[in-house]
């Protein structure tokens, strides 16, 4: 199968991926091309890989040498990508480069970070006495935290010990990221005429809910994280000026720290709005942190790396495990029109990975 671009190369392949489409659930074709990808490296580089798996539109390469009795790290990064919005100057799937500067929809988000992982992969497994296994894993449905994306991937894998998750953070190590909760309340009246007094307002129930729940503060602040975030963000009641409607609906979107988890935040929130009924959508998208002094964050600062605390979510929700969240690129760019990454970016991204967790590995 040939291609536009040198798909041997990160900066040839990183190219296709955005000349290919890929949102999310409809990553196939991107797949395909990172799966060609991983069998030409696995040639050109000599490596019998254990396993190279394809799990949907999920792409997975397992250590040639997995060792049950060491524990595992995954590098993990998306291939599927939002869709363009409105504000695009350029063409989102024409890969352009104008001096330093690669353009293109996931280029930032995250086809940088997935290019500099799988390079990384492949020089990480060639390292002996290596005191963890790698796998890396390509995955779909990211930016919809879709079934067909991460969680699909990890039912199938060994146990994970440890993560790197490759999305843009300029290179400095997110070693907290805030879980994410929707909450639907409804609160229930009796509707009536405007005119007769026999009626129950679930508005005006709503009103003081709302005035409760953006009143409250959660008592446990996080050092990266900080407070727990709770901002209602939809209201809906009534159809007609004189009828009292029989409900009234809100949404309320959390930012939740480390602290605590979601089922702890439904539970309180469910005791702070008295008048409603509380509905989380899911409870899957938690919040993720490392302690500073773990190994992988140590080696990280020892090259000048900085630490800090996301506010945006990503595949480290869907981890049980201690993780870290790093990659080129800047979280600013994506999603945002003309997209773009730094060729230099994915060049020190690669780099860093490498030297990174090179460190780590060799302990």
């Amino acid at each position: 199968m040939s291609y536009t671009y040198d798909i041997a190369t990160p900066l040839g392949l990183l190219r296709q991926l955005i000349a290919t489409q890929s949102f999310s659930t409809e990553e196939d074709k991107t797949a395909d091309i990172l799966e060609e990808a991983c069998r030409q490296k696995t040639l050109s580089k000599s490596v019998k890989l254990r396993d190279q798996i394809r799990f949907g539109n999920n792409v997975v390469l397992i250590d040639p040498e997995m060792d049950e009795s060491r524990p595992t790290l995954l590098l993990c990064s998306h291939h599927d990508t939002v869709k363009p919005n409105a504000g695009y100057t350029r063409d989102p799937f024409e890969p352009t480069i104008e001096g330093d500067t690669l353009y293109g929809l996931g280029s930032n988000d995250a086809g940088g970070c997935l290019v500099a992982l799988l390079e990384t992969f492949y020089a990480l497994i060639q390292i002996p006495n290596r005191n963890h296994n790698v796998i890396f894993a390509a995955v779909a449905e990211e930016e919809n935290s879709g079934p067909g994306g991460i969680r699909s991937v990890l039912q199938k894998l060994p146990d994970i010990d440890l993560a790197v998750i490759g999305e843009p953070t300029e290179l400095q190590l997110a070693i907290a990221e805030k879980g994410l909760l929707v909450i639907d309340g409804v609160v229930t009246g009796k509707s009536g005429h405007a005119a007769h007094a026999n009626t129950i307002n679930p508005i005006a129930g709503a009103v003081a809910d709302v005035a409760a729940l953006m009143d409250y503060s959660f008592e446990r602040l996080s050092p990266k994280l900080g407070e727990v975030r709770v901002s209602v963000t939809q209201i809906n009641a009534g159809t007609q000026h004189n009828v009292v409607p029989a409900e009234c609906k809100y949404v309320i979107d959390v930012r939740v720290n480390e602290c605590y988890t979601n089922e702890q935040v439904l539970t309180t929130l469910q005791g702070v709005a008295v008048n409603s009924k509380l509905t989380a959508r899911s409870l899957r998208h938690q919040s993720s942190s490392i302690p500073e002094d773990h190994p992988l964050v140590q080696a990280g600062k020892s090259l000048q790396a900085s630490t800090y605390g996301s506010p945006t979510l990503s595949d480290q929700a869907a981890l049980v495990c201690p993780s870290i969240k790093c990659g080129p690129g800047d979280s600013r760019r994506s999603h945002q029109a003309d997209e773009y990454l730094l060729v230099s970016e994915l060049d020190a991204g690669i780099s860093f990975y490498t030297t990174w967790l090179t460190q780590f590995l060799t302990a």
